[in-house]
Order: structure tokens, then C-alpha cells, then sequence
């Protein structure tokens, strides 16, 4: 029988990269997707993307979504408190596995170990140390399609955010940003490629700037989970559902 796995899915380029590969391992069930919702603007966590954006993104890749609903203002251990109990409801369900896009940062895979091992679920990283560069290169030969929708102001220009990404995109990154932006340089809305049964229509809307603080209780070593950050601000593209 194959394993049931949840994925976290945060509509960009690395969860749908790394859900691809899952869904051609035969040891694994896809269950349903598990997004972070910010409810203060009802958008994706950190993404800045509608929530009707991600519905579509979720019934063209035929599976259900499970949102973790998060306030506004929100503490490190209230963060974790309600991630257990949205795990513990998926435990529930028969899943053994939670599935990341997670690439290369150590600490990060880590915290999310430590708290899946106390509901007793094992992670699962199909991208994990893949070259940066690979991995972009084959997202692009897949056919897969995505545009940014948020850059860190201290990395790249503005005139970044709204641009798709191309093999021209890379040739225009500064040397300090990782192709994949793993280290949170930028985030993706994916619209087009394989996993999807048809492409997300949508046009681009205004350009916002927003800045984040980290949780006061947050250290070093929970700085990269879903929804916090030590970027002093990020520039976001609205995108507008195309009916």
C-alpha cells in the first residue's frame, strides 16, 4: 500500500517542483495540500497570494486543501501550537508522511523534524540538496511557469517582482541571490506545467511594500519556519483571478 503524505504547498516553483517528483514515486499518496492562510488579508502566508488563487491552483492539481489559518500578530509558540493541532487532525486521517520543498537550509529542515516527530509524522524532502541552479533548469525543461510575487527589497530591485521566470531571469540575478531564492530572496506563484490539469489565469495588480518583524520569541533557530523573517521588507505583486 502506498504511504499517505500530506504536502505543504505554498503555491511557488520549489512546492511544485518537489510535488512532481512525488507524485511519480509510487511509494507515496498525495492526501491533500497543506497551506499556511494569513486571515488578517486572506492570502497565502508570506506569499502575499489570494486565497482564490491558491483554490484554483489546488482543483487543477486535483487535490483538496488543508488550511492552517494564522492571525496577523502571532507568537513563535502559538505558531507551533496550532500547526501540532493541524497535524494531529491530519495524523488522524492515516498520514505518516509531511512532504517540503526545502532545498538547502539546515536549520530549517531541523525545526520541522523536530516538530513532526512530536506527532509522530516523518518528513519527506524529494529536493533536498539538488543544485539550486539544476533545479531551476529543470523546472524550466518541464514546462512548469511561474511569476514572482514577492521580493526581498534588500536583494533585488522592484522591477523583479511581476517578471516570470525565464532562463533570462537567472543571467539578471546578483551574484549574492540564490537562483531558487531558497535563502527567501523572492516567492513564486506557480500558474502552468505539469501538475496542473490547466494553467491559472490571472493578471498582474498594483506592486505593495510591506515590512515583518520575527516574532519575540523567536531565536535563530526557528527564523526560516513558514511566516517569520529577519527581512526588514518585501515588495508584493498582486494578483488578480481572470475568470
Amino acid at each position: 500500500m502506498k504511504q499517505k503524505t500530506i504536502f505543504n504547498w505554498s503555491g511557488g516553483k520549489d512546492s511544485a517542483l518537489a510535488l512532481y517528483h512525488l507524485q511519480h514515486d509510487d511509494r507515496f499518496e498525495i492526501t491533500g495540500l497543506l497551506t499556511s492562510i494569513s486571515t488578517a488579508f486572506d492570502r497565502i502566508s508570506m506569499h502575499g497570494v489570494r486565497r482564490e488563487l491558491l483554490m484554483k491552483q489546488a482543483a487543477s492539481i486535483g487535490l483538496p486543501v488543508q488550511e492552517l489559518k494564522l492571525p496577523e500578530s502571532l507568537s513563535m509558540s502559538e505558531y507551533d501550537d496550532r500547526m501540532k493541532a493541524c497535524l494531529e487532525e491530519v495524523k488522524s486521517r492515516g498520514v505518516e508522511f509531511s512532504a517540503f520543498g526545502d532545498i538547502f537550509l539546515e536549520d530549517l529542515k531541523a525545526y520541522r523534524e523536530e516538530k513532526l516527530a512530536e506527532v509522530s509524522l516523518t518528513g519527506l524532502f524529494p529536493i533536498w540538496k539538488r543544485n539550486t541552479n539544476d533545479l531551476l533548469e529543470e523546472f524550466l525543461d518541464l514546462g512548469f511557469q511561474t511569476v514572482l510575487v514577492g521580493i526581498k527589497s534588500d536583494k533585488l530591485d522592484e522591477s523583479f517582482v511581476g517578471r516570470d521566470i525565464d532562463r533570462d531571469f537567472v543571467k539578471d540575478l546578483p551574484s549574492d541571490v540564490d537562483p531558487c531564492g531558497e535563502n527567501g530572496e523572492f516567492h513564486t506563484f506557480v500558474f502552468d506545467g505539469p501538475i496542473f490539469k490547466e494553467p491559472i489565469k490571472y493578471q498582474l495588480g498594483e506592486t505593495v511594500y510591506r515590512e515583518y518583524k520575527a516574532p519575540d520569541d523567536c531565536d535563530d533557530s526557528c527564523m526560516k519556519s513558514d511566516f517569520v523573517t529577519k527581512m526588514a521588507g518585501y515588495y508584493f505583486k498582486d494578483l488578480l483571478p481572470v475568470k
